[in-house]
């Protein structure tokens, strides 16, 4: 068995000014820690429970395959705050038919971001 100490999602964007300028202005998101100079060095982020390291660049598009879900506590809040801050949209609040409400975003990659929002009555909220 693997003893997994610690975890991250890892991101090379095209552009990782933009992509740092988005994830840290844009989503308000947290530094954990820094390391590297220049242009693609890495910069680690708080997401809840995990970390996103964005560092590198790359020229390969964004993988359909990757997206990432953010639980945040108001989605209609973060879509006010989201959308005035110009971040790419796709799709505003909505509740779901499982009960989620879950808003779309794009990052400057293309790469689709989930913010969703447990209602207070949602059973994930609680255990029977």
């Amino acid at each position: 068995m693997v003893h997994v100490l610690s975890s991250r999602v890892l991101l090379t964007p095209r552009d990782p000014e933009v992509s740092r300028d988005f994830y840290g202005r844009t989503l308000g998101l947290s530094v954990y820690r820094e390391f590297g100079t220049g242009p693609e060095r890495g910069t680690v982020y708080f997401v809840g429970g995990g970390f996103l390291e964005v560092s590198g660049r790359s020229d390969a598009p964004p993988t359909e395959t990757l997206r990432l879900w953010m639980q945040v506590d108001d989605c209609a809040a973060a879509h006010e705050e989201v959308a005035a801050r110009r971040a790419h949209v796709l799709r505003p609040p909505v509740q779901e038919p499982w009960g989620l409400i879950e808003m779309w975003i794009a990052d400057p990659d293309g790469h689709r971001i989930v913010l969703t929002e447990v209602p207070a009555r949602h059973p994930l909220r609680y255990r029977p």
